[in-house]
């Protein structure tokens, strides 16, 4: 697709977690376009991606390189959930050892990759993250998430600590592969900071960002008079070492 093949509108999908909302603005002021958000959930963002229901995503980690173009953005803290009574409150940060007698709720949309959860498996996973939570708050396990989610998550019976040692999750731009479109070229300008007089494709300074003549139009500087080009800086002294303007003394005359 090219960019004159674009949709009258930019479709942008995003995942739970995920706050697009400082790059939306910097976009409608720039724009006369507008940008659709739509949240999707996490293992749908691809599929509706490919099935054309939005033009680009902001997802997470991993990505399908092969069908996807992506730009990965950032990569978030993990965090456990608990009650606030909780004994893990008493400090800053945990181990996934600390959490060996707790029961970890483990549910179906998980955006952590576990080679092996800690604590203890509950009888049954939650269906959702936020079905996962309502358990949390009734004192039945604690929850292990990305630290956005904990925030958009957040009641005021719980709390988190950091957890160190534990899967993390990043978040990517991506969008169809061969379906770069120039406002998905836009909005990646924006998430990477360009200002809105950078120029896609503009030529790179040298490697030691120096110019050059030409840069210059080929004109050379011409010497400033009274100046030397080069060499040791004059010291006011004749070449026999007096100082200049030093009166000599008289000579005598012969007898």
């Amino acid at each position: 697709m090219t960019g004159s093949d674009a949709t009258p509108s930019f479709r942008l999908a995003y995942v739970p977690g995920v706050m697009p909302g400082k790059w939306v603005r910097v976009w409608n002021e720039r724009h006369d376009v507008p940008l659709i958000l739509t949240q999707v959930p996490a293992g749908a963002a691809a599929e509706r991606l490919l099935d054309g229901d939005a033009d680009a995503g902001l997802v997470r980690t991993p990505v399908d390189r092969t069908a996807f173009g992506a730009i990965p953005l950032y990569t978030e803290q993990t965090v456990v959930l608990v009650p606030k009574e909780h004994l893990v409150t008493a400090v800053d940060e945990v181990a996934p050892d600390d959490l060996a007698d707790d029961i970890v709720l483990h549910p179906l949309d998980d955006v952590l990759d576990w080679e092996s959860l800690p604590g203890r498996p509950a009888l049954e996973r939650p269906a959702t993250t936020a079905d996962a939570v309502e358990l949390v708050a009734a004192g039945i396990g604690v929850l292990v998430v990305p630290l956005s989610l904990a925030r958009l998550h957040h009641r005021k019976d719980l709390t988190h600590r950091l957890l160190r040692g534990a899967p993390e999750s990043s978040v990517a731009l991506i969008w169809p592969e061969g379906a770069k479109t120039d406002q998905v070229e836009d909005f990646i300008g924006i998430v990477r900071g360009r200002t809105v007089n950078s120029t896609r494709g503009r030529q790179q300074p040298s490697a030691r960002g120096e110019s050059t003549g030409a840069d210059r139009g080929g004109a050379r500087r011409k010497p400033v008079p009274g100046k030397s080009s080069g060499g040791a800086k004059r010291t006011g002294r004749s070449g026999s070492g007096a100082p200049k303007g030093t009166r000599r003394g008289k000579p005598r005359r012969r007898s």
